[in-house]
């Protein structure tokens, strides 16, 4: 193939649209300079080593405009993006065809090599190379405590010693240094993960001291891209893989996991009567129901008007989970009625627990729950997931009528552009007319305020109706946002010329003020609309106006130009 008719592997102009041209520039730089070692090329992936300040690894993939990696840098962690991917990018593009790309295998140069080298040779490799870095000694000391003989005391101690100072965290550790302390966690659970069944009880034992050292110091790190999660799975699954080969006691392994699942702050054992179901038995099961039973038993029921100062703690959701997992086992959905009917607190709460009934086939009993929620919290502002939800099954029920009273009912008290569309739906021309009536009754009751407009919503129903008119006339007399006046300026510019012009300039001159080439750009672009809504003569001496007000902000009178 002809190297120059060959299309470059990554395309330039993305990869300068990524990273911006200061970075594209000094990437460019290093590659000119020799800096980039390619190991392996492939059809979508290549694999390379960077000089600079140290020797930086780097992973390409995709193709093409679609550019996608990661590199060991610093910058890379902060930005997601770096010099070195650039460079790479550029040394891969420089190789010409995939065919002569794909000849550049470093790594099946050295497997060849090394597969000609007898066992010590290797030996002394390896251990002239563990001598001078620090990671893989970490790697290969871990590997070996998991093969050493002794006996289980010996071996939990040993292995013990290692979680413990895989999970420390020896002060705050930061965002960057996060993703080598999670992977020195992992690389310590496949230890755990690789010891002999024979001592299962001992991977049950460092599995709970993996979790329990985990969960600790979470407190001391930037965990922000939520590498803690996987951890706590992982030495969870560890835990319960062992137990399957370990002898437990039931009673023992219920009382256990119930107390991890009850009182840990993460989680990690949520569902645990699921998960070790098998290793329970029916025994343990049982003794994991009367204990979640007998502390749901202890919890107070609360409803409607008795809530005031009760807030639900994270022992009511947990057990009520626990037992919905237990009645669901046993197909009893009274029972799980019940659970969800012992804290109706709140309008979700009723709402909850109609769906759940509709999801079970009882659309009257879901339609009760829902319309004892709609009374019991008549004074508050209604949810309108609520009433819609009564709504629809009144509606299905053929009982239209009360369908309407509750959404007059919700729309008095709390008026809302999603029921004004559902009573225009139900009660046409009519309920319109009733509803932008009432809106405006209100208005004459409330004030203005620098964070609130009480006339919006109903200049936002006028806008919709095309009442442009009433829908100006309200904004003059009550107020509105400043978007929802520039909405209105652009829905009505055909028949409110002036209207929507003296909005615009207010515009312009807001965003003139504030500054910044964004700023500029949309002022300009509205100066360009209201080119459209006046003869010439009058837009050349507004414009004239804004050159002389705002002269000093040159990116703005290069726009205007």
């Amino acid at each position: 193939m002809n190297r120059k008719n060959s299309r470059p592997r990554f395309d330039v102009d993305a990869l300068r649209d990524l990273v911006g041209t200061k970075v594209y520039l000094r990437g460019e730089a290093y590659w000119r300079d020799g800096l980039v070692q390619l190991l392996t090329v492939g059809p979508k992936r290549v694999l390379a080593q960077v000089a600079g300040t140290e020797d930086y690894r780097v992973e390409l993939m995709g193709r093409a405009e679609s550019v996608d990696g990661t590199c060991s840098c610093r910058a890379f962690g902060d930005w997601g993006y770096c010099k070195h991917l650039v460079a790479t990018a550029l040394a891969a593009n420089a190789m010409g065809s995939d065919t002569e790309a794909q000849s550049i295998d470093v790594f099946t140069r050295i497997r060849k090599h090394l597969e000609g080298k007898d066992k010590v040779e290797l030996v002394d490799m390896i251990m002239d190379v563990v001598e001078r870095d620090p990671i893989l000694l970490r790697r290969l000391e871990m590997t070996t405590l998991a093969t050493q003989d002794g006996d289980e005391a010996t071996i939990e101690a040993r292995l013990g010693k290692m979680i413990d100072e895989a999970t420390a965290t020896k002060g705050f550790i930061d965002y960057r240094e996060a993703p080598d302390w999670a992977q020195g966690v992992d690389e310590a659970l496949d230890v755990i993960a690789s010891v002999s069944s024979k001592h299962a009880g001992v991977v049950m034992r460092l599995a709970m001291r993996a979790i329990d050292r985990i969960e600790g110091a979470i407190e001391d790190m930037d965990d922000s891209d939520g590498r803690c999660a996987p951890l706590l799975d992982r030495a969870c699954e560890i835990h319960c893989n062992a137990a399957l080969e370990a002898t437990c006691e039931p009673l023992s392994l219920a009382r256990d996991l119930f107390a991890r699942e009850m009182n840990g702050d993460y989680d990690t054992f949520a569902g645990a009567a699921g998960r070790y179901g098998d290793i329970l038995g029916e025994e343990g099961l049982a003794e994991y129901r009367r204990l979640a039973t007998e502390a749901w038993n202890e919890l107070p029921a609360t409803a409607g008007k008795n809530r005031a100062g009760h807030v639900l703690s994270g022992d009511h959701f947990r057990l009520q989970e626990i037992l919905d997992f237990f009645a669901e086992r046993d197909g009893d959905v009274e029972a799980r009625i019940a659970l969800r009917a012992k804290h109706l607190s709140s309008q979700q709460a009723y709402l909850q627990i109609a769906k759940f009934c509709l999801s079970q086939g009882r659309a009257e009993e879901a339609l009760r729950w829902a319309e004892d929620g709609l009374w019991m919290f008549e004074d508050d502002r209604p949810d309108e997931r609520l009433v819609f939800f009564a709504v629809d099954l009144l509606t299905a029920a053929g009982r239209d009528a009360d369908a309407e009273a509750h959404l007059w009912r919700a729309f008095e008290k709390a008026p809302g552009l999603d029921l004004y569309q559902r009573l225009c739906n139900s009660g046409g021309k009519e309920a319109r007319d009733r509803a932008i009536e009432r809106l405006q009754s209100r208005l004459a009751r409330e004030k203005p305020s620098a964070w609130h407009y009480p006339a919006d919503l109903l200049i936002s129903i006028l806008i919709e109706e095309k009442q442009f008119d009433l829908a100006w006339a309200n904004t003059r007399a009550h107020g509105a946002s400043e978007g929802l006046k520039e909405k209105l300026a652009k829905a009505s510019e055909a028949t409110h010329p002036r209207e929507a012009l003296e909005i615009y300039a207010e515009r312009v001159n807001q965003l003139a003020q504030f500054g910044g080439n964004g700023a500029y750009a949309e002022a300009a672009a509205l100066i360009g609309r209201m080119a459209g809504l006046r003869d010439a003569s009058e837009h050349a001496a507004y414009l004239a106006d804004v050159k002389a007000r705002f002269g000093r902000k040159r990116n703005f009178m290069k726009l205007l130009a």
